[in-house]
């Protein structure tokens, strides 16, 4: 090994120097956790993911033989966000994000996705939706709280930003009203529960998020609680029975050849984590994308 040892690294993703958004790919944070119903905390998660990340700048990816870090890779910093004001938020990470080619961003609750992909579709159309998640986060509301991260796929879904027939959640697993699971599998979206991960495998599901999304340009997010909370504590809704790291980057490996244009990493809670093992997940997680899609 040469150069500077992790630790040393600038505390920006993967340690890179770069900062310009016309970057080919451009990493930003979402410090937004306003949309949480339970534990808050998930505006401290973007800077807590950047600092696990320098784990991940000594080598190549295992199996793609590549350095994301070596690639044209930016980190254009965090969002700037109107504090207290939800909605303003939706509209400041929606103008925030149009001008960046290709973005992978560090929340913030799962509410920050509904200004992503409200970003990303005005360019593409409706996209397919890759969306890992012990919950559907197809609610009407949240406890009265109309966006929140507890809903954020429903007004997806009713503004026409995904493609609900190309959309599959995989690691499903947390107490639902029926009529919402009702709802949501009327749309046409796939559940794959993460009973059903855990029975039958990484390739299996792979190969379901391959049929089902084709060649449409695809979204990845990626709540960290999907993970079971073995794997990562630090979140704001944990739900046991979840998937495990290696399920989760075996069934991203095999996703080779999706059209993948975006993604997001979300609900990492750094006051709930233990030694950094979650915010470490949810960096691995973006740097397998990174890798994936190179």
């Amino acid at each position: 090994m040469t150069g500077q040892p992790p630790y040393a690294l600038p505390t920006t993703f993967l340690g890179t120097r770069n900062t310009s958004p016309q970057a080919r790919r451009c990493v930003a944070g979402i410090p937004f956790d306003l949309g949480t119903s339970f534990r808050p905390g998930a505006r401290f998660a973007p800077n807590a993911i950047r600092m696990a990340s320098r784990m991940l700048c000594d080598g190549e990816h295992p199996v793609f033989r590549q350095d994301p870090a070596a690639g044209d890779l930016a980190d254009v910093g965090d969002f700037v966000l109107p504090h207290g004001d939800v909605e303003g938020a939706m509209k400041a990470i929606a103008e925030q994000a149009a001008p960046i080619g290709h973005l992978v961003a560090l929340g913030g609750d799962h509410t920050v996705t509904l200004g992503l992909l409200r970003a990303l579709a005005a360019r593409t159309g409706p996209l397919a939706m890759v969306h890992f998640d012990g919950h559907v986060d197809t609610w009407p509301d949240t406890f009265g709280q109309a966006v929140s991260h507890g809903s954020v796929f429903r007004h997806a879904i009713d503004e026409g930003l995904v493609a609900p027939h190309h959309m599959i959640q995989i690691g499903i697993r947390s107490p639902v009203p029926g009529e919402v699971r009702d709802w949501t599998e009327a749309q046409g979206v796939r559940v794959v529960t993460a009973e059903d991960v855990h029975l039958d495998g990484p390739k299996a599901v792979a190969a379901a998020v391959r049929a089902l999304v084709g060649e449409r340009p695809a979204y990845l997010s990626f709540d960290v609680d999907a993970l079971d909370p073995s794997q990562a504590p630090g979140t704001g809704t944990p739900e046991v029975g979840g998937l495990f790291t290696w399920q989760v980057l075996a069934i991203l490996r095999r996703l080779t050849g999706v059209n993948f244009v975006g993604m997001d990493v979300v609900e990492v809670c750094p006051p709930y984590d233990v030694a950094d093992i979650t915010a470490l997940a949810a960096a691995t997680v973006a740097w397998e994308y990174l890798a994936l899609t190179a």
